[in-house]
């Protein structure tokens, strides 16, 4: 190709004005320059062997820590549930009488009900709202004038959210009105 020059040539050699690369006339490296450029060539072949080794190790260890946290995460749900399981067991071991048993229960329920809304776990509201698919799976249909029609009329099993994610939606009956 006319006006392009394929060959490349080194910068100057310290205090040579000649190509460098080339010696006078012969074409050939001198056994000098040679010697530096292989040296030069292995000190980086070292650097992208070490380089590549670092970004191994840091990938390694970025996905070791990322493990770790998931293995973990649970932890700082399931530490407030630990007294809630002391109830359990301490009401297990005490006889008593039904009715007292029963408010125990109901303390111990409150308590995991505490534990849980400080962990960010809602119910989701459901028995007298508009039927909403988003948050309330329909199982029943019940024909009724006494409510307005979509509205859950029953809760059979209690939905509910983590901070703004649905993890159960709640099981409902919902109103038909005749003739709708």
């Amino acid at each position: 190709m006319a006006g392009l020059d394929l060959e490349h040539e080194l910068p100057p050699a310290d205090g040579d004005d000649s190509p460098r690369g080339t010696t006078s006339g012969s074409g050939e490296a001198s056994g000098g320059e040679l010697q530096k450029l292989l040296a030069e060539r292995d000190s980086l072949v070292d650097r992208l062997a070490r380089a590549q080794a670092e970004f191994e190790n840091a990938r390694r260890r970025a996905a070791k820590e990322q493990q770790d946290f998931r293995d973990y995460a649970a932890a700082d749900f399931i530490r407030p549930l630990l007294p809630v399981m002391d109830s359990f067991e301490r009401a297990l071991q005490v006889k008593s009488e039904p009715g007292d048993f029963r408010s125990g229960v109901e303390l111990i329920y409150k308590q995991l009900q505490d534990a849980l809304a400080k962990s960010g776990v809602r119910p989701i509201p459901a028995k007298g709202e508009p039927f909403d698919p988003h948050y309330h799976e329909a199982i029943e249909m019940m024909e009724t004038s006494d409510v307005p029609d979509q509205e859950v009329v029953e809760e059979l099993q209690r939905g509910y959210k983590f901070k703004d994610r649905l993890l159960r939606p709640a099981m409902v009956k919902v109103a038909k009105n005749p003739g709708n």
